[in-house]
Order: C-alpha cells, then structure tokens, then sequence
C-alpha cells in the first residue's frame, strides 16, 4: 500500500531509531503497513501483542518479526502456536524455507521432529501439556505466538488457550493474531492484566478491498450502491426492488454496468425465481472465468456438496488448465502421493481426483485424506488450480487466498438445525478475496436465493464480526495439576485470573452499576411513601399480600383444604391491614403509588442481586466442585496440615488429557482394560474418543469378539457411576462411550485393509485418519502411564494403527 508523506516521514524515523525493525522490514515483499509497524515496534521495544486485523491482512508478519528477533540472539527460543495441524505443518514449511530444516521443529501429538529446536512450530494443546509437566524445552524460550486466537472462544478446546496463556512463564512475550472480533479491546485488557505489558493493535483494513456482488440468474449485480451518489454502505437500490418482487432499477453490475438486464420477462419472479433460471455450477464457473475473476472458491457447508459440485462440473467437460498447467499438477501429485499404497489409491477414488485437479478442479473439506489436503493448498498456492469447492473448514488459517469467493448459501446445518451464518464467519470466508500483489481487488459472490434479504446481507458484510466469549472451565486433569503445582487456595486465585472471570466480574461491574441507581431509587420512593402515622412499608406489604392470596383463590382449580386455608389467611391479612396505623392516613393512595413502585424495582434488584451472586467467583465455584469430586474418589487427600494433595490416581491422571481424562484414569486404576491385547485396547481407545453423530445412538454395533465385550461392559458402569457422581455435585454429565467404531478400529488394528475399514464403518478416510490419530494419542497417554503389561498392549496397538494412510504423505 502507498504511503502519505507522513507516513514515510514517521517511517524512516523509526527505521533509524529501530535498526532490528528497519532490517527486517527491507527484506519483505511489500512495505509495512501501519498496524504491522505499530505492532513490531511495540515487540522491538519489549512488549506482548494482540494484533485484531482481518483475514489476508499480513498478521503473520508481526509472528514473523517475534521470529527474527529471537533469532538474533544466540540461543533465545519462539514457539508457534496454531489450532489445527493442517496450519502447524505449513507455517512449519514455510519456516523450515526461511532458516533452515536443523533450526525448525513440529510437535502435533502424533509429529515429533527436532523439538529442541530454535523455532518449534505445535498445536496448543502440545504447550499446554509441556507447561504442565514443566518441560525442559521451555528454557530460553522468548516468545510464544498464538495463533488464530479468537479459537479460544470455541467451546470445545477452547479453554486450553487461557491456560497457556494464564501459565506461561512472566518473562514470555506473547503475540497474540485474532480476526477482527467486536470485543478485541475487553481481550487486550485481560491480557494486559494477566500478562504485563500488552498493546492492542486493531486494523479493520484490507490490504485488498473487497468488491461485494450478488448473482441474480446470469448478472452479477453489486451489493451496495456504487453510483458515487450515495453512502458506501447503502444497498444497491436495484437488488431491494428484486427483493420486492420488482426488477426494475437502475443499480449497476461487474462487467456490464451499462446493461441493465432483461426487466420486462424478469419482473415480479425474483422473490420466488424459476428454479430452471438460475445457473447451473459449470456455467458460473465460466462467467467467473470470462469476467476473469479466477481462481475462486466456493463455500459449500457440506462435504458430500463439494463432492457433488466436482463431479457436477467434470461431467460439464470445462477445462481451466493448459497443457503446462497440466504437467506440473501431475508432476507434483505424482511426488506427493508416491507413498499411497496403490490399492489405497483405488479406494480413494485417486484417478477421478487427479483427472479434477489436472483439469484445475478440486473439493477441499475434512472428509478428505489430509496428504489428499495438503497437496489441493499447494496447487492452489501455486496457481495451478483454478476452483475450489470448500466446506468452512478452509477459513480457518491455511494460507489459500484466491481473486474471488462465492457462497452458495448464508446458512448452515449446526449439527441440530439450519442457521444463518454469524457476521465473524462472513468475514472469515470472504477474507480469502483477494490476492495482495496480484489482485488489485478481491470479489465475493452471494448466489440469489428465493427470500434474500439485501439488507441482512448488507449487514453481514458491514459488522466488525463477532465478540470473542471465553469458554474456559477447570477440568478434572487442570486441578490435579494446579493443586499439586500451586496448592488449592493459589490455585482458586489463578483460575480467577481466567478470561471467563474477567468477563463476568465486567458484566458484574456493570450489574453493580445498575444495582446502585435502583437503590438510589427505591431510597427516594421510600422517602416518598413515608407516612407520620406509621410504616408505610409495612402497611403496603399487607396490600400486596391479600392481592397474591386474592389471585391463588381465583387461579385454577383450588381443592376446599386449600380454599379453606386461603380465606383464613385472606381475612387475618385483611383485619391487620384495617387495624395499622396507616390505613387512617389521609394520603394512603398517594403513598400506595410511590409503594407499587418500590416494590416493582425491589424486585428487579433482587433479580439482579442473584445475577451477581451466580457470576461472582464462578469459575472458582466449578474448581471447587472439580475437586470434590476428585476428593471423594481418592484422586486428591489431605495431609497432616490438611492442605489437598494429589495421590498416587491423582499423579497419574495428571498425564491424562482429553474429555475423558478421569474416565481413563478410573479405567486405569481400577483395571478395567487388564488382558487386553493391542486390538482390543485400539478399539476401546475408538470407544471414548469418538464423538457418536445423532443417528449412531441407540443402535446396537457389532462389537470385537473376546475379553474386549467385558472390558466395554466394565467401562460403560465406570461411566455410569461417575456420572452420577458429577450430577450430585452440580457438574454437567458427559455422554457414554460409544463403541460405534470399535470393530473398524479393531479390524484396522489387526491388519484389515482400508477399503474394507472405511465400508464398514461409512466413515470418509480423512474421518477415519483423524479418529485413528486421537486414538494413537490416547494410547501413547496410557503407554506412559500405565504399569507394564498395559503399557505394552498401548504401545503394540500404536504401532498396529499407525500405518498405511494414517502416516502415508504425513510431513514426518
């Protein structure tokens, strides 16, 4: 981007006053930006960061810089921290490129490589686990960046983000990259207040602009209004008379702004348009191609669409690619999956996925075989291929930015039910518009779709995204942990230091405020219902007492006991309120208004009092319920001081992570999985980690023959009863075990071959090659923990199922 004069002025005296800065900033493809600077000096001068800006925007320099700076010296050390591993195994490329394979490491769960190293590149929840065992790798360490940290609002893994943060050592900087949420201020306050020194630096700006369109039948037609004679944001007047069923308009269109499409036949059918209309997949993908708004992806929400639309356009015989083109996509494809075993190959489909892509074609989603992935990015990113069919998935940190994206729909299944997508999901998808250095404008494309609001649309693209709510809460393993690291008490006090604290004591601050003025003015209603002749208060509560009883006389169907009892409270009630003092006043009525009124606001302040109450301490309030529970199971006890201290279970569930960590150290103590071989204990493995789909519950599976039955039986009481147990004490139960994929586990330990695998349990092979990698993590877990006959089995059921496609194309 071009800088004012200034802009350069204030640059070039920075450079002099940064030598650090002014070095690296010489080397980058394109100048800084302000936000870039403004960050990069706040590390250069000894800061933590949190960098808000949106997607595509070049946060990753300031990730870059934190980098640099580490290795100028001799041996400081920088961890980089991303959500996913798709994301961990590019930026380790990309660093591995920058300085060298010897000075770069990757730690994933199921990835090891130089993790000594200078730059190691890892998963979160990779640091949470070292900052928890207190690892050596921690020594020197200067930096950490987190990436994509907005992840910590996801309410499943979540809360591991703010126990890396709230752990990490004092003297680690933190670089911290977030999307544009609503609420990156509150997030910068909370780490100012729990990590030191934290400048927040929001830019709203992208490198690119994004031209936003709408496609109604063959015509792309501009979201907003762009006669010049108008505000930015104001929707294109022509789309709000095609929502109102009118096809007049003068609004304007990419590409044909000076035609004005065929309004006589297309008017009053937009509302519910002709179906049969509407164009098909190939051809917009060759109006994009014509407008030369390639390459494009095209957000479809499900995986069996992005299927789908491949196929769909294959069969149309378009073909994006030259002769060239073509060569080099096989080339690499042929590089890349030379380790598929050929049957393997023929199961997933290879020939018809390499026909797709060689003709510039490809779906990227979750069901796909992550090499399969990794090799779709790397065209992409070299230009080789043209579109892309993709699920959500994809706006999430891997590096794809293309000239335009389009979204078939605004809505999405959730799992329950179809729902709008949120303002932050918008901005995360159309953030891959728009290509810096290539494109001087980047295009989104919404297709037209019966019932369209412009408006709505409009506000889509227009709201800074999304707040960032925490989802943290103690588990079972974080107090084990903490109490033996820091005791119960300091323990209580760090947790309180959790963003979901800071968030609620804010919305208490704000409760309190509100609590203050309605004191304020139940004082002055009290002042204005004061009676010389008694206690007005005390008068009116007998008024408002009969008119309750009067109302549960004359409220459904009364018994004759309870009639009976009403009216004698009704008339004791009665003879009071005619025998008080104030009943003889004068100015009864007017001090009953002021009364009303008092009462009316006691009992929204009493509503908000227990607001207070139930967000006061709240996460210290779970803590200590956690630790109850692992109290009476004999995970924690007291010592002679009586001070809680783990036990030998406790030490060992300390090692255990996931959502079923004290199911497993339960399992383990009790040997619950005693005999069984690597097979067996591969299938319970399957067992707890998967996550049943709605139509898996309730069915009857066909489970391993042998001791595995038992073991499962066994399982599923241990379950039961520490289900119970966390119900008695207020804590949220979990879902039992589901052994829906323990025979394919099973089958797959014991050397079964992937086609057969994959038909048994209508699982898509990257579900399955996920499923297997967190069933190798939970194994190695209980390899490490468990005594040695079990720990054997864990270990012979790794290296049963770490085969074939599951490491086949891993970067390991």
């Amino acid at each position: 981007m071009s800088l004012s004069p200034a802009e350069r002025y204030a640059l070039s005296r920075q450079q002099r006053n940064r030598p650090r800065l002014a070095e690296f900033a010489a080397v980058q493809r394109f100048d800084l930006d302000p936000f870039q600077l403004a960050s990069c000096g706040a590390l250069d001068e000894g800061r933590s960061v949190l960098v808000a800006a949106p997607t595509g925007a070049g946060k990753t320099v300031v990730a870059e810089f934190a980098v640099y700076l580490a290795m100028q010296s001799t041996d400081e050390k920088v961890f980089y921290t991303t959500p996913i591993k798709a994301l961990s195994n590019q930026k380790y490329q990309e660093f591995a490129e920058r300085w060298g394979a010897d000075q770069v490491g990757l730690l994933t769960g199921d990835t090891n490589i130089n993790s000594s190293a200078r730059i190691v590149v890892m998963t979160t929840e990779v640091l949470r686990n070292m900052l928890y065992a207190d690892s050596p790798l921690l020594d020197r360490l200067a930096f950490v960046v987190m990436d994509e940290v907005h992840y910590l609002a996801d309410r499943f893994r979540g809360a591991v983000w703010e126990e890396v943060i709230i752990h990490l050592p004092e003297e680690v900087r933190l670089v911290s990259l977030s999307a544009t949420v609503s609420n990156a201020e509150e997030f910068g306050d909370w780490l100012q207040a729990v990590r030191g020194d934290t400048d927040v630096i929001v830019s709203e700006e992208r490198p690119v602009p994004l031209e936003q369109h709408v496609l109604v039948r063959q015509k792309l037609i501009d979201l907003f209004d762009s006669s010049g004679q108008a505000a930015t944001h104001r929707v294109n007047p022509e789309l709000r008379q095609l929502a109102r069923g009118n096809a007049g308009g003068g609004g304007r269109s990419i590409g044909a702004r000076s035609q004005r499409g065929r309004r006589g036949g297309d008017r009053g059918r937009f509302h519910r348009p002709d179906q049969g209309a509407r164009m098909d997949r190939p051809e917009v993908i060759a109006m994009l191609q014509a407008k030369h708004l390639l390459p494009a992806i095209v957000f479809i929400f499900s995986r069996a669409g992005c299927d789908q639309a491949v196929r769909q356009v294959l069969r149309s015989g378009i073909r994006l690619t030259d002769a060239s083109e073509r060569d080099a996509i096989r080339q690499i494809v042929e590089a890349r999956a030379r380790l598929l075993r050929d049957e393997d190959l023929a199961v997933l489909g290879y020939w018809e996925w390499l026909e797709g892509l060689e003709r510039g074609v490809a779906a990227h989603h979750a069901g796909m075989l992550p090499a399969f992935k990794e090799i779709v990015e790397e065209l992409f990113q070299e230009k080789l291929l043209k579109v892309v069919f993709a699920t959500e998935t994809l706006a999430l940190g891997v590096n794809m930015p293309a000239r335009s994206v389009v979204l078939e729909k605004l809505e999405k299944f959730n799992g329950e039910a179809r729902v709008p997508i949120t303002p932050g999901e918008y901005t995360q998808l159309t953030g891959r518009a728009g290509r810096r250095g290539i494109d001087v404008e980047g295009h989104s494309v919404i297709h037209w779709v019966d019932g369209l609001d412009p408006e709505s649309v409009a506000s889509l693209a227009s709201r800074r995204s999304y707040p960032m709510n925490s989802s943290f809460k103690p588990t079972y393993n974080m107090a084990v942990n903490l109490i033996d690291q820091f005791g119960r008490e300091r323990t209580r006090q760090i947790l309180e230091l959790s963003f979901a604290q800071f968030q609620a004591d804010r919305a208490v601050v704000d409760l309190a405020r509100t609590l203050r003025k309605q004191e304020e003015s139940m004082a002055g209603y009290e002042q204005a219902m004061t009676c010389h002749l008694g206690d007005f208060g005390e008068y009116s509560g007998l008024r408002r007492r009969i008119g309750e009883l009067e109302r549960q006389a004359s409220k459904g169907n009364p018994t004759h006991a309870q009639r009976e009892r009403i009216q004698r409270e009704l008339n004791g009630v009665r003879k009071a309120m005619r025998a008080h003092p104030c009943h003889g006043c004068a100015e009864r009525e007017a001090h009953a208004r002021w009364a009303e009124r008092w009462w009316r606001l006691k009992k929204e302040h009493d509503q908000l009092q227990g607001q207070i109450r139930s967000r006061t301490g709240q996460v210290a309030k779970r803590f200590d319920r956690v630790t109850e529970v692992l109290e009476q199971l004999g995970y924690l006890e007291r010592d002679a001081k009586g001070e809680l201290v783990s036990t030998a279970a406790g030490r060992t569930l300390k090692r255990i992570y996931g959502e079923r960590d004290l199911l497993v150290a339960e399992c383990l103590r009790r040997g619950l999985w005693d005999g069984l071989d690597a097979a067996g204990l591969a299938a319970m493995a399957a067992s707890l980690v998967y996550e049943p789909r709605r139509d898996d519950r309730g069915v009857e599976y066909r489970l391993p023959k042998g001791r595995f039955r038992g073991a499962l039986e066994k399982t599923g009481d241990a379950w039961s009863m520490l289900d119970d147990l966390e119900r008695d004490h207020r804590l949220t139960g979990s879902e039992a075990p589901s052994p829906a994929l323990a025979q394919a586990m099973w089958s797959w330990a014991s050397g079964a071959g992937l086609g057969s695998v994959l038909e048994d349990t209508d699982l898509a092979a990257g579900d399955f090659v996920r499923l297997t990698k967190q069933v190798i993590d939970l194994l190695d877990q209980i390899s490490i923990v468990a005594d040695a006959p079990l720990g054997s089995a864990a270990r012979a059921a790794i290296d049963a199922v770490r085969r074939g496609v599951v490491i086949d194309g891993a970067v390991a």
